[in-house]
C-alpha cells in the first residue's frame, strides 16, 4: 500500500514537472533598443540622448522623493551620524564592529569634494 503512494506521488510529480510550461504559449516580442549603449552606462551620455530614453511621464512619487530629500539627510546629519560617534566610542557595550566602522568612514561628508 505504501509503494502505491510512493508511485502515485511520484507520477504526480513529474505530471506536474512536464506539463508545467504546456498550459500557454507566450509570443517573445522583440523591441529594438534606441541605442546600442545601455541607459545605466556611464558612457552612454556622450553617445545618446538620455530625455529619448527616460520615461515620458514621471512617477508622482519621484517627486516626493526629491522634496524629502533634505529632510532624510537632516536626519542622517542629526540622529544617524551621532548615533555612530557615541557607539564608536564604547564598541563593546554597543557592539560596534568594523564593519560599522567601515560604513562610517566611507560617508560622504560636507568638507569632501
Amino acid at each position: 500500500m505504501g509503494e502505491l503512494r510512493i508511485l502515485a506521488g511520484l507520477v504526480v510529480v513529474v505530471a506536474l514537472l512536464v506539463g508545467g510550461c504546456g498550459g500557454s504559449q507566450q509570443m517573445v516580442v522583440y523591441n529594438q533598443p534606441t541605442s546600442i549603449y545601455s541607459t545605466m552606462d556611464s558612457t552612454s551620455l556622450v553617445y545618446t540622448n538620455p530625455r529619448a530614453a527616460s520615461p515620458l511621464n514621471d512617477h508622482p512619487l519621484r517627486w516626493v522623493a526629491f522634496m524629502g530629500n533634505p529632510l532624510g539627510v537632516a536626519v542622517d546629519y542629526f540622529v544617524n551620524r551621532p548615533i555612530y560617534f557615541v557607539t564608536s566610542l564604547m564598541p563593546g557595550v554597543f557592539g560596534y564592529n568594523s564593519e560599522d566602522a567601515m560604513v562610517d568612514s566611507q560617508r560622504w561628508t560636507l568638507a569632501s569634494p
